[in-house]
């Protein structure tokens, strides 16, 4: 991939993530503090600024890695988690569930806002404008939209995989009964690890991959 090519996916990828992950980890910290947990609120985490949510090995390195090793195919990202205090909670097992299932909704969300936009204001805008202005502003527009689209579909995804501490294994979390539950929560503090190994292994890809594929189905109603 040339130098043109990796700028070009640079600047298509990089405001489709940041928005993806800076409403992801936001919406934990609202609906939490909704909930009864203000540590978010407290530590300045409910702010749209992504600044504030920026994590230089996930928000950086790795989406640039992934355009670069992937040829653009693949681009995905993380932020710093958002700090929730679950003993804030009045019913930590089933309001954990709620707060961590909040991510991947607003991910969907995005998903469909960026599909609407497209559909409602820059494809008749394409129609409107001249040939040469719906190339040069328009185009960039309709492949950022596209972008946003795909990251927002692949972070719901695979934050959904049911390993602590990724959303899905919080929400399973609060499913379980309350034996089992402390018991799965366990596998927590090695959940990363074993992220990593089913992501190198490609295991990941046989939940997310479906996951994704569902996802983009119900979305071709917008």
């Amino acid at each position: 991939m040339d130098f043109s090519t990796v700028a070009r996916q640079i600047i298509i990828s990089a405001f489709p993530i940041l928005i993806a992950i800076t409403f992801h980890e936001v919406s934990h910290g609202f609906v939490a503090n909704k909930l009864g947990d203000p540590t978010a609120k407290m530590m300045g985490r409910l702010t749209l600024n992504p600044i504030a949510h920026i994590d230089i090995i996930g928000t950086i390195v790795m989406p640039l890695a992934l355009i670069i090793f992937t040829n653009g195919q693949f681009v995905f990202g993380y932020a710093k988690p958002v700090p929730i205090n679950p003993m804030n909670f009045k019913n930590p097992k089933r309001d954990m569930a709620i707060s961590a299932a909040a991510g991947p909704i607003t991910n969907i969300l995005l998903a469909i806002i960026s599909i609407l936009i497209l559909k409602l204001l820059i494809i008749p805008m394409s129609v409107l404008l001249p040939e040469a202005l719906s190339t040069t502003v328009l185009k960039p527009l309709v492949m950022i939209c596209t972008s946003s689209v795909i990251i927002n579909v692949v972070l719901a995804a695979f934050n959904m995989l049911p390993i602590p501490p990724l959303d899905g294994g919080r929400v399973l979390t609060g499913f379980l009964p309350y034996r089992q539950a402390i018991s799965f929560s366990k596998i927590e503090p090695f959940g990363f690890f074993i992220v990593l190994i089913l992501i190198a292994t490609g295991i990941a890809n046989y939940f997310v991959m479906p996951l994704v594929n569902l996802f983009l189905f119900f979305l071709q109603i917008f």
